[in-house]
């Protein structure tokens, strides 16, 4: 089992991840990028989930047992003790519509549920503040709790004996329990009815929201998962879409690659509203877009790999010095400085998505004419510096190159803009940037390819290998089997290819060579086997990769590629996009069950 068997509940505005014992270990207020009420996860002793923790737990217990109910994320977990009793925990954040508005507050909710025998429950919520720094002080009523958090006040109410919760005592539980944890508000109406009520919304909008989608014939309970997950992700306030729920789970033991991936990062985002698409979930594209134009319309002639969910643009990066961090490997980081780099594949990240607004007429609010004339400030933007250094996908922080895949991304831009001038009959706007796509082009066929070495290089003039170029396909640049293409995946998988799994890249970075396999890369690999011919091995190779999901059928960002031990930030969209994108590409059609 690995230690991220976690699974995540939320709403769109909050997120929680439950472990495997079901005690909420993470959780932010008041949105994902804020202060983690509940950072067990990350706390001063990993073997100490008491602080930052909200457990609920039976005396004797001796098992646990966990599952969502079906097309939810809500989740429900078993406990057992060792006279035969049992009770159930039901664990959602609601959402569903209120008033005319989607209701999704700052709010965790927990039903415990009676099932057999007569156990003695224990109650232990410690929510702290300040990363980790104290205890949250607290204050108390006949029917609930406060705790004094640095950015919001949240009230617990709850049917319980709010004496055993405040002193974590045991006691026998004989009738269902219903806990609120929300806003400091007073809570209308009758508890256990209030919550049932909401329980049965919830499960009823997201039931719905899956029914929405198209899913491919095979393991469809993995895309489900993955596409209720990847929504989970978007913040609904504004659009945005965060990279992971967590912060600084490394990316290998002891790495120090630490990170924090609570921010919407353009590529991530692309990646993710590209998954869905393909799904029909066209409410999540719908909302970034709305989010990208925001950024766009702030850009003033420059854009950051990365913005806060609010699109705010400065992210400094700190330590949280109160958390020792996941199983005590810090640091644990707070903000990412990644924001200050210079990446150009954010140009065609932009402009791609966008473009389907201007045709589909399924969406609220299409593209126009003004939509139009701002992406081309973009597309400007790609092609003054498609030949210019950058960081790089791969966010490299002490050094530059010009690097193929953003080259590629900018040459996306223009190209895709040529279409849209096409699409609004601009017929000299048309010419203008299928002429750029085509110098782009140029540049690219000339600089990126080593006659040295028989193929494309991650880099202009160079000849060293990275995962993104197995993308040139995806992003239309070349055919599956164009020659140049087929020789710049068979070199790329013999460099980076380790078993079953897919390294990024395999030189040295700013910190050492990398000892983890990039899953997101692995799902390309499969890609490219299967656009190359090799359906049975994608197949294979997909059907194992599956194997290593957590029990929730989820996955972090990356992968031990001897041990298949995860790391990484979690669950991570990269890794569920993957998902996504080769079962449709790999399944039967629907048409074979008739």
């Amino acid at each position: 089992m690995s230690s991220l068997d976690l699974w995540p509940v939320g709403n769109c505005q909050v997120s929680g991840l439950i472990d495997t014992a079901g005690r909420l270990v993470w959780g932010c207020v008041p949105r994902v990028d804020g202060d983690p009420a509940f950072c067990a996860l990350l706390n001063n002793d990993p073997g100490d989930h008491a602080n930052g923790a909200w457990a609920i737990s039976l005396e004797g217990q001796v098992s646990a047992r966990q599952a969502y109910r079906r097309n939810t994320p809500i989740l429900v977990t078993r406990l057992e003790d060792e006279s035969g009793g049992a009770v159930d925990i039901i664990d959602f954040c609601p959402r569903f519509e209120r008033s005319g508005r989607m209701y999704r507050p700052v709010a965790w909710v927990r039903v415990v549920k009676p099932v057999a025998g007569s156990p003695r429950l224990r109650i232990h919520l410690a929510p702290m503040r300040g990363y980790g720094r104290e205890l949250a002080p607290r204050t108390s009523g006949t029917n609930h709790v406060r705790y004094l958090l640095d950015d919001q006040t949240l009230r617990l109410t709850t049917d319980a004996p709010v004496g055993y919760v405040l002193d974590s005592r045991p006691f026998r539980l004989e009738r269902p329990l219903h806990f609120f944890l929300g806003p400091d508000e007073p809570f209308a109406g009758n508890v256990a009815y209030e919550v049932q009520a909401m329980l049965d919304r919830t499960e009823s909008y997201w039931m719905q929201w899956v029914r929405g989608l198209a899913t491919p014939l095979e393991w469809q309970d993995h895309v489900i998962r993955a596409a209720i997950t990847l929504k989970l992700c978007q913040h609904e306030e504004t659009g945005a879409i965060v990279a992971a729920l967590t912060t600084s789970i490394p990316e290998a033991a002891g790495s120090g690659r630490n990170w924090d991936y609570r921010y919407c990062w353009i590529r991530d985002a692309y990646y993710t509203v590209q998954a869905l698409n393909r799904l029909g979930a066209l409410d999540v594209l719908e909302k970034y877009l709305a989010y990208l134009r925001n950024i766009v319309d702030a850009a003033d002639g420059q854009l950051q790999p990365l913005y806060g969910v609010s699109g705010e643009r400065t992210l400094d990066e700190t330590i949280a010095g109160s958390l020792a961090g996941y199983r005590g490997m810090g640091p644990v980081r707070v903000g990412n400085a990644a924001y200050t780099q210079v990446q150009h594949d954010v140009f065609g990240q932009i402009v791609l998505p966008n473009i389907q607004a201007f045709v589909d007429r399924r969406l609220l609010r299409m593209g126009n004419l003004d939509d139009f004339h701002s992406l081309e400030h973009v597309g400007e933007m790609a092609w003054l510096r498609h030949d210019t250094p950058d960081a790089g996908l791969w966010e490299f922080r002490t050094r530059t190159a010009v690097h193929t895949y953003s080259a590629v991304m900018s040459w996306a831009a223009c190209d895709r803009l040529e279409n849209a001038a096409r699409i609004f009959g601009l017929e000299e706007r048309e010419r203008y940037w299928g002429g750029r796509a085509a110098a782009i082009r140029e540049t690219i066929e000339t600089r990126a390819w080593s006659e040295d070495a028989g193929h494309f290089g991650a880099s202009f003039g160079g000849n060293e290998l990275d995962a993104s170029l197995l993308q040139l396909v995806d992003l239309r640049f070349l055919p599956a089997d164009d020659p140049r293409m087929a020789a710049t995946f068979a070199a790329a998988e013999k460099a980076l290819r380790r078993g079953e799994h897919m390294l990024r890249y395999d030189t040295e970075d700013d910190f050492g060579k990398p000892e983890t396999a990039f899953n997101f890369c692995t799902f390309w690999l499969i890609e490219a086997l299967c656009l190359s011919g090799r359906e049975s091995e994608a197949r294979g190779l997909f059907e194992r990769m599956l194997e290593h999901t957590t029990d929730a059928s989820l996955l972090s960002e990356d992968m031990d590629f001897e041990t298949g031990e995860l790391w990484g930030n979690y669950p991570q969209t990269y890794s569920l996009v993957g998902i996504i994108n080769c079962a449709g590409l790999l399944s039967k059609p629907w048409s074979t069950i008739r």
